[in-house]
């Protein structure tokens, strides 16, 4: 049975390409989805439904369309791994987890230990 994984989370690391890698390795039957994880497309997303004089609507615009390629691809996911990094809020990490846990989508919390209680309720509802 292959299974698609939804990688959510912090963008400045490597970590996705260690997850791929490692199943790889292990000849897992996995297929990896993910956000866009170029910060400078992800702001411009929208850019293509019209320019913006004010950059609440630039922004806006692009979260909505961000927000149709990331519920699609949690939706259609087996489970979902998110990583929290401990140098920037991670906030749409949080979101992803909680629409996760509302949908009934197994997922998996990385982070480092000084984050712990600040995650304790998205850890409480991770299968790992």
């Amino acid at each position: 049975m292959k299974l698609t994984v939804y990688l959510s989370g912090e963008i400045h690391t490597d970590w996705r390409e260690q997850i791929i890698k490692g199943c790889e390795a292990k000849d897992l039957n996995v297929s990896f989805i993910s956000a866009n994880t170029h910060h400078e497309s992800s702001d411009a997303a929208g850019d293509g439904l019209g320019p913006e004089d004010n950059p609440f609507w630039r922004d806006h615009k692009s979260a909505k369309v961000n927000a149709i390629r990331i519920q699609t691809a949690i939706k259609s996911c087996d489970l979902a791994v998110i990583r929290f990094g401990d140098k920037y809020k991670q906030w749409n990490a949080a979101f992803d987890a909680g629409f996760c846990a509302a949908l009934g989508k197994p997922y998996i919390t990385l982070h480092d230990e000084n984050i712990v209680h600040a995650l304790k309720e998205v850890d409480a509802s991770a299968q790992a």
